[in-house]
């Protein structure tokens, strides 16, 4: 089992939703996220910056750290899952610009459901 975690564009959560949906992915988690790469949240062509919340930052710190409202999502899938995840989730946000995201690929080790106690792989079914 792997877990797959991707940082992606706010804007793109409902097709990236419906392209794992699409493959066989019903489970998911999403979190709203703020941070930055490498850009540093530079404006630019990223229209996704936060204005409150970069004056929060300079006023509180003196520094300016721009961070950049993102969706991160994740779901675990069986390994021989994970290339037509990563090719989905690739597909379905990938502009050619500074911020369309990270994919992680983690190894997991147990998966337990809850309600019935089922681990590994019947956990997932």
């Amino acid at each position: 089992m792997k877990e797959v975690i991707a940082i992606i564009r706010r804007h793109n959560l409902q097709e990236t939703k419906a392209g794992l949906l699409g493959i066989g992915v019903p489970a998911l988690t999403m979190v709203s996220v703020e941070g930055r790469g490498k850009q540093k949240g530079l404006p630019g062509w990223n229209y996704e910056l936060d204005p409150a919340l970069m004056d929060m930052e300079e006023k509180n710190t003196g520094v300016s750290m721009r961070f950049i409202p993102k969706r991160m999502i994740s779901t675990v899938v069986e390994d021989d899952d994970v290339p037509k995840v990563v090719e989905t989730i690739i597909r379905t946000n990938q502009s050619g610009h500074i911020g369309d995201g990270k994919i992680f690929v983690c190894p997991l080790e147990d998966a337990v459901r809850v309600r019935t106690g089922e681990s590994g792989e019947q956990a997932l079914k």
